[in-house]
């Protein structure tokens, strides 16, 4: 684990970008320029607003030089504490798009910020997720709101091995919110942003402590098709019979899947990110959805973002772009509902990219209209994700084809 970052802010006039109280202030950049260093300088400039910053998180395309980006924003940011992630788009009050980056910055005397990272090491997710979450470990006691902040590697493997980790370090009380880095849905390779540094496979974490609330809402509006299955084998995320059938046939047939979505793994990908594997029900009521992400043709298994155990029930899922904007406005409404009628400050959404493409390109506008309906004249920043983190408290905290809202109050 790499050292902890801090920062001391101060609390500037706000900007159109911005929305503040007398000691807190958020404010979010959004750039589209194909130039890197342009695009950092401009996306930054916008969330600082020539103020001191407690933190400062980063959602880019990969097609940007990394390295560029991120030393343009860290000249804007001086020494803030910066974590980030590569997106598969990303997401403003501006609007969505496929190759920006999104700036998003927290400060004022009203905000207490740690972070760090877990540094990717094949086989060692849990580890991964234990050290980012030290970043929880870090901050002073005491009685203010606390949240902790999450971006993985979203092709790295098992997503549930990092919440195990973090679970090892913070227990089961403490709210968590992020998503699963990704990279313009190639599913090759993502990459995480801690301070100057780029890195792949790793976890980054951002532990905020704040005067006001933080309140968060998910929600991923899926629907069941057909009867309950059994799992009738797996190993973590792969999933090799369902019904004691081979699973990849078996989803391929119930779901009607064109003839090229059996051959080609990119065709594949594409077209399974609108349809989700479902798994029972637990115990506090949560009903898990799997991104399927890979086919191995010759197992004739599906892979998922995350475990699926053998001997539950599952379920084929699909939904409609009706059903994924009644999903968006919940989650946005529960998480500014948690605020107990203070006005956002900002909304962070971890939105997955399975549901934009249930939307298409002719309708995602209408999905950040939502957030915008909830969160007034407050900031939005958000990026599209491989997978989404999100709990209150307990042990189940990561989703697939979800939407994640994060109020900071």
């Amino acid at each position: 684990m790499g050292p902890a970052q801090t920062a001391q802010g101060a609390t500037h006039p706000e900007s159109a970008s911005t929305k503040r109280s007398s000691t807190r202030w958020v404010g979010v950049g959004h750039a589209r320029s194909r130039a890197s260093a342009d695009a950092g300088h401009e996306a930054a400039e916008q969330a600082l607003a020539g103020r001191e910053a407690k933190l400062v998180v980063v959602f880019a395309s990969d097609t940007y030089e990394l390295g560029e980006l991120v030393g343009a924003i860290r000249a804007e940011a001086g020494d803030a504490p910066l974590v980030g992630c590569t997106t598969a788009g990303e997401l403003s009050h501006l609007g969505p798009s496929d190759e920006g980056v999104v700036v998003t910055a927290l400060g004022g005397d009203g905000f207490e910020v740690r972070t760090a990272i877990g540094r990717g090491t094949p086989g060692q997710l849990r580890e991964a997720g234990s050290a980012a979450a030290a970043a929880m470990t870090e901050l002073d006691p005491g009685d203010r709101h606390r949240a902790l902040m999450l971006l993985s590697d979203g092709v790295a493997g098992d997503q549930q091995e990092v919440i195990r980790g973090v679970h090892d370090v913070v227990g089961a009380g403490v709210p968590l919110a992020g998503g699963c880095a990704g990279d313009g849905m190639k599913m090759e390779q993502t990459f995480q942003i801690y301070g100057d540094e780029v890195i792949t496979g790793g976890v980054v974490g951002a532990a905020i402590a704040s005067d006001g609330p933080i309140g968060l809402g998910w929600s991923h509006g899926w629907e069941r098709v057909g009867e309950p299955m059994l799992v009738t084998s797996s190993t973590g995320n792969r999933v090799d019979e369902i019904d004691d059938r081979p699973a990849l046939d078996l989803y391929l047939e119930s779901l009607g899947a064109p003839p090229e979505v059996g051959t080609d793994p990119r065709e594949f990908t594409r077209w399974a990110r609108t349809h989700p594997l479902g798994l029972g029900r637990r115990r506090n009521g949560h009903e898990p959805v799997r991104c399927v992400g890979e086919a191995d043709f010759e197992r004739r298994s599906i892979s998922c973002t995350a475990e699926v155990p053998a001997g539950g029930l599952a379920w084929f899922m699909h939904g409609d772009a009706e059903s994924v904007l009644r999903s968006t406005s919940k989650a946005c409404r529960d998480a500014v509902g948690a605020l107990g009628g203070s006005p956002p400050l900002a909304i962070v959404a971890f939105d997955c990219i399975g549901r934009r493409g249930v939307l298409g390109d002719e309708r995602i506008a209408e999905e950040v209209a939502s957030i915008r309906d909830c969160a007034g004249d407050a900031p939005i920043a958000g990026l599209y994700t491989y997978g989404e983190i999100a709990r209150l408290k307990g042990v189940n905290a990561l989703h697939s084809q979800t939407f994640v809202a994060m109020a900071i109050g």
